[in-house]
């Protein structure tokens, strides 16, 4: 299935590995609601993307991540997806913008090269309250990879891949609770704890897709108040 954004740029499900295909079933009938319980404003918010970037590794399906630099101001030290806001070159939010932008980040914060990813679904536009940032989950089969590094340490740690194994291990599997009582999934994968927005996709991903297994969700893991 093959569908093109405004200005050219494909997003293609073609040719993907057989193990992706439930991914990009599940993405095709996703929707808002069923991702997260915080949707974008009728008005405001500030545009933006992440890179959902599927490989194949030494253990299989992977997902890669990164974790911010602790002297950030906004989410120091929390893994993440590659992303940010567009930029004006990026095009039409309403359009093909997302995708350029979550490429764009992903080579800019990776160095990962875009043109060995193909892109295969763009998730619904969801929001997180604490940035204001109004984000698109753009879903990518990393087809032919490239090295990745840290390419500003002042603005990521490290970059890491995560085996999907690991992610749908009940082991790896907790709740966190925020100080402001908020709770929501996490994982403990790679010596990080990946929670928030970014864990909140990867459950609902594995969740749609088949690959989830059940996990405790009592184990409850407390985020520091500076979260």
């Amino acid at each position: 299935m093959t569908s093109t954004y405004g200005g050219g740029v494909a997003v293609t499900s073609e040719g993907l590995p057989e193990w992706l295909t439930p991914v990009a079933r599940a993405a095709r009938t996703m929707e808002p609601r069923q991702l997260s319980r915080f949707l974008p404003p009728s008005r405001g918010g500030r545009p933006s993307a992440v890179l959902v970037l599927f490989g194949e590794g030494e253990r299989g399906p992977e997902l890669l991540l990164l974790e911010r630099a602790g002297s950030l101001r906004s989410h120091a030290g929390q893994p993440s997806f590659p992303g940010g806001a567009l930029d004006p070159e990026d095009g039409d939010p309403e359009g093909a913008g997302p995708v350029r932008a979550a490429l764009r980040e992903a080579e800019e914060e990776t160095g990962l090269d875009p043109s060995g990813v193909q892109v295969f679904a763009v998730l619904p536009r969801l929001y997180i309250p604490v940035s204001g940032f109004v984000v698109t989950p753009v879903l990518g089969w990393w087809r032919e990879p490239s090295p990745i590094r840290p390419v500003d340490p002042a603005e990521t740690a490290r970059v890491f891949t995560v085996p999907v194994a690991d992610l749908t291990n009940p082991a790896h599997r907790a709740t966190t609770v925020h100080p402001s009582g908020h709770t929501g999934p996490s994982f403990l994968v790679e010596g990080a704890l990946v929670w928030g927005f970014t864990a909140g996709v990867i459950d609902r991903i594995l969740h749609y897709a088949g690959w989830e297994r059940p996990w405790n969700r009592d184990k409850r893991v407390p985020l520091d108040w500076r979260a």
